[in-house]
């Protein structure tokens, strides 16, 4: 349900806010005792240490101290601010309804349900819809190797098969070289994917043969193709590379597909 994905979120960010305000309480315990208050002067700046109801001025003598007094109050403001979150966050969580707009449809009961229809899309539903639009895929030459992905699809490497299958494994929907206008070209990205946190478009290249200078040069044109077009990597672009000295590195793929193709 789109309520418990929503919930999960609030969940996870209240929870990384605790352990946050956590961390920063034990960080200032090591922190020197009192304030410094921080006054503009005609040579400078004037830096007073405040200790209950005595002060003291500070010079360049005392570089670390004024250092750790600085942090110190960063240090409380950090605090102050994540405090204020999770107050706010555990208040809408408190709150927040079992059902939401998204489930409006789902939780409809079978007599009913067999004669409506979705008024708007859960995630699921919107997925399967975008899946469903029909796309002619960028044809194989002749003698080309064959490789499948669990769907069954055929793609052009055994590292294509890997990104894929993680990517169907993770729930993320994707199109195999789904035809894309950029300018008056037409290109093939590797994987489009549909990142359904915001319904965002991302376009996914594997770059494999990065040791043959040809292909590399056709890559850097289809970077600028896509930036022409107003893809930019790293928004809605992005990038794995391998070649034949420097196989491909899956030990961080995992990371990469949920930060940001989740």
């Amino acid at each position: 349900m789109m309520t418990n994905r929503i919930l999960d979120i609030m969940n996870a960010r209240y929870a990384y806010l605790e352990s946050t305000i956590r961390s920063l309480e034990n960080k200032r315990e090591s922190c020197p005792e009192g304030t410094i208050n921080i006054r503009p002067n005609p040579s400078g700046f004037s830096y007073i240490w405040h200790i209950e109801t005595t002060h003291k001025h500070l010079n360049r003598n005392n570089t670390e101290l004024i250092r750790r007094l600085v942090q110190k109050d960063l240090i409380n403001s950090a605090i102050k601010k994540a405090r204020n979150e999770a107050q706010v966050l555990q208040s809408i969580i408190a709150k927040y309804p079992c059902d939401v707009l998204e489930d409006l449809y789902d939780n409809l009961p079978e007599s009913r349900k067999k004669y409506a229809s979705p008024l708007i899309l859960n995630n699921e539903q919107y997925a399967q819809y975008w899946l469903s639009i029909p796309y002619k895929p960028k044809p194989f030459r002749k003698g080309d190797p064959e490789f499948y992905t669990q769907k069954g699809e055929r793609v052009r490497s055994k590292s294509e098969v890997i990104i894929a299958d993680r990517l169907y494994a993770k729930g993320i929907p994707y199109k195999y070289e789904c035809p894309l206008k950029v300018g008056k070209k037409i290109i093939h990205p590797d994987l489009t994917i549909l990142r359904l946190s915001d319904r965002k478009i991302l376009y996914h290249e594997h770059c494999g043969r990065m040791g043959n200078t040809s292909y590399a040069e056709d890559m850097i044109c289809r970077i600028n193709d896509y930036g022409k077009a107003g893809i930019y990597c790293g928004d809605r672009l992005f990038f794995t590379f391998e070649s034949a000295d420097q196989p491909f590195d899956l030990s961080w793929l995992d990371d990469f597909i949920e930060k940001n193709f989740r």
